[in-house]
């Protein structure tokens, strides 16, 4: 051998390592789901059929790709000889950085952290789940082989190469012998080989092939076989052993849940089920059919910045691309399925597609029926559109903001905890303005990063004394869409830590306790109080003058002493904190400090001022007080804890 061929020989055949990320979802795949193992060849024919599709869209502009192998096939078979069982496709096919970048690497941001995620749970059915989110695409193999080879020539190629890994120790690239690229179907393709395992023999029975195959793949509209590539093409009697149809284009009449679950399956590439599912025939101006799903889990990589959909758009059956991006409003990203339009070319380019209008017509078709059914589900079946808000309500609300001529829908759709039932259960809009207090002008709301910050807001106070509802909005987005969205059904929101709310409107619960204090008080000492009120609220203003807008009587306390509010024509304290965190934000707003003339610490200061006491310290203990409830930074916390010390030496 050449000192030259020796080298090539030696880099061709170099050891590679996996990425990390990898290495990591391999020991997981192989162990967490086990028992589910039939998912294995689901997940390579799903992978084998999509290289068909690719290949017969590229075939459109250059036909002499398929010239000499026109007819797409997956062929399955075993070898129990050698305990191997091999699935062969003449799709597009890989070369060789291929092979070593999709096979070798998991090239998507947040794959770390998922990673993270998973070694942290020790219960396999909540691995599953996450498993579930990412997909286990042709990883899932490892589960029932301990070696896999796969063969690959990519279609307008005239070289063959082979990878092969025991899934641990890295991998290898290298030329194929002439007896492992006569696994191929003719000229393009890939061929992969799985070692079988002793505990997964199972496989390597003709039965067992065929029983997953109809169970899993058979809406697989590619047609798959029992067989070598070579014993198929002389068996000219050779069936198919999946219907080979597309699923979509069938009668919803004709299509059973588990057929419907099935192509949900190998759509996601998960182990969730799907929540929900929408089929129709448009018909009209433009005419496409529609099959699409909502998971049950939240993609792992939902509010990744690209928000990239994973919807796949055909013409006339034949597959075009799953990358459009208009295809699908971001805010519907988390869907799945297929759009199958009767309309647009099929010579059309996929840059071209991004600009044509019945890509716009559809996608805008496709919102109004996602949404018209997702207002369905919510009246029939209430825990399962439960399940989706929590999921994705974040995401769907990003529509509020963008997507104008379908905010009335989206609003009808939208769901919030509130203080009715104590945020126990989530409320439309619609029902909330139903239960408004008469007089009630305005819908008002709080927002803040958690129920559980914010439910118990010394600003809610004055509202649950007076039986108002207060909406709670706790995703960063809500901030947002309420920046266009000012009112609903021409009732306008109203935050209510901004401005000065007049409650007294509003008449307030009563109680034997409230009752009794307000008969005990007298007119000469309710004259008295208010005097000492208003010579505080002068001394704080000059104690507090660089930190605050000003200081006044509260409408909205009924049980604590202070809260910090934006003042009329301010940013919202919590959008102003989103701002300051997402972009960057540096306006200096003062908020304005309220405070409750009859909790009896601000009567007692109110005294101690009218005697002529130095309420320096109490002042800004009541500032940083406020603050602390608020969520916010204190501006000096040396300066907190020296006065909270003195106080707490002073009272012991």
């Amino acid at each position: 051998m050449s000192a030259q061929k020796k080298e090539t020989t030696e880099n061709t055949e170099a050891q590679q390592s996996f990425s990390a990320d990898v290495s990591r979802l391999l020991d997981i795949v192989a162990h967490a789901l086990y028992t589910n193992h039939d998912v294995f060849l689901r997940e390579l024919i799903s992978n084998a059929a999509d290289a068909c599709d690719r290949l017969r869209y590229d075939a459109i502009a250059a036909p002499d790709l398929i010239k000499d192998n026109p007819d797409f096939r997956i062929c399955t078979y075993k070898d129990t000889t050698n305990r191997t069982i091999s699935i062969v496709d003449n799709g597009v096919g890989m070369n060789k950085d291929e092979l070593a970048e999709n096979l070798g690497t998991i090239a998507k941001s947040g794959t770390a952290s998922l990673m993270e995620k998973m070694e942290k749970i020790n219960d396999g059915a909540d691995k599953l789940k996450l498993i579930g989110q990412f997909g286990v695409g042709f990883y899932a193999g490892y589960m029932i082989a301990h070696k896999i080879q796969v063969v690959s020539r990519k279609a307008g190629s005239d070289e063959t190469w082979l990878w092969e890994s025991d899934g641990k120790s890295g991998f290898i690239i290298r030329e194929p012998s002439a007896i492992e690229k006569a696994r191929l179907d003719g000229a393009r393709g890939t061929a992969i080989t799985l070692s079988v395992k002793d505990e997964a023999s199972e496989f390597l029975l003709d039965q067992k092939i065929e029983m997953t195959v109809k169970e899993y793949s058979d809406h697989i509209s590619v047609p798959i076989y029992l067989g070598a590539p070579g014993e198929v093409t002389k068996d000219k009697d050779a069936e198919a052993i999946n219907s080979a149809s597309a699923l979509w284009m069938k009668s919803k009449q004709d299509i059973t849940p588990d057929e419907y679950e099935d192509f949900y399956k190998h759509l996601a590439g998960g182990a969730d089920e799907s929540l929900m599912t929408s089929h129709w025939k448009a018909e009209g101006t433009i005419e496409f059919t529609g099959l699409l799903y909502v998971p049950t889990l939240r993609p792992w990589d939902l509010f990744d910045p690209s928000r990239r959909n994973f919807v796949k758009l055909y013409v006339r059956r034949v597959f075009i691309t799953d990358e459009l991006e208009n295809l699908m409003y971001p805010w519907l990203r988390f869907m799945r399925g297929v759009i199958d339009s009767e309309d647009l070319p099929l010579n059309i380019s996929r840059e071209s597609l991004q600009y044509n209008p019945t890509i716009e017509k559809i996608r805008s078709a496709v919102a109004r029926k996602v949404l018209g059914d997702l207002d369905k589900l919510s009246r029939d079946d209430l825990s399962a559109f439960t399940s989706f808000w929590g999921q994705f309500g974040p995401a769907l609300k990003e529509g509020l903001y963008d997507a104008v001529e379908h905010r009335p829908a989206l609003l009808k759709v939208c769901r919030f905890y509130s203080t009715h039932n104590n945020a126990t259960a989530l409320t439309s809009l619609s029902d909330y303005v139903e239960r408004m207090k008469d007089g009630q002008d305005k819908i008002y709301y709080l927002s803040g990063e958690s129920l559980e910050n914010i439910k118990n807001s010394p600003q809610l106070e004055g509202f649950k004394s007076r039986g108002i509802e207060v909406l709670f909005f706790t995703d960063t987005i809500d901030d947002f869409w309420l920046q266009s969205v000012l009112d609903y059904k021409d009732i306008p929101f109203q935050s209510i830590t901004k401005g000065d709310i007049d409650l007294g409107k509003y008449e307030e619960a009563s109680s034997p306790e409230k009752d009794e204090a307000d008969a005990e008080t007298t007119d000469k000492e309710k004259q008295d109080a208010s005097g000492h009120i208003s010579l505080l609220i002068t001394a704080m203003q000059d104690i507090l003058v660089d930190s605050v807008h000003n200081v006044r009587i509260s409408q909205r306390l009924t049980d604590s002493p202070v809260c910090l509010v934006a003042p009329d024509g301010g940013v919202d304290m919590y959008m102003e904190r989103v701002l300051r965190l997402h972009q960057k934000y540096e306006g200096d707003n003062k908020p304005v400090l309220e405070i409750n003339p009859k909790h009896a610490l601000i009567k007692k200061l109110a005294q101690s001022c009218e005697k002529g006491a130095d309420i320096t310290d109490a002042a800004f203990l009541l500032l940083d007080q406020a603050k602390i409830i608020q969520g916010e930074p204190i501006d000096d916390p040396s300066a907190f804890t020296r006065r909270v010390s003195d106080f707490m030496k002073k009272a012991i």
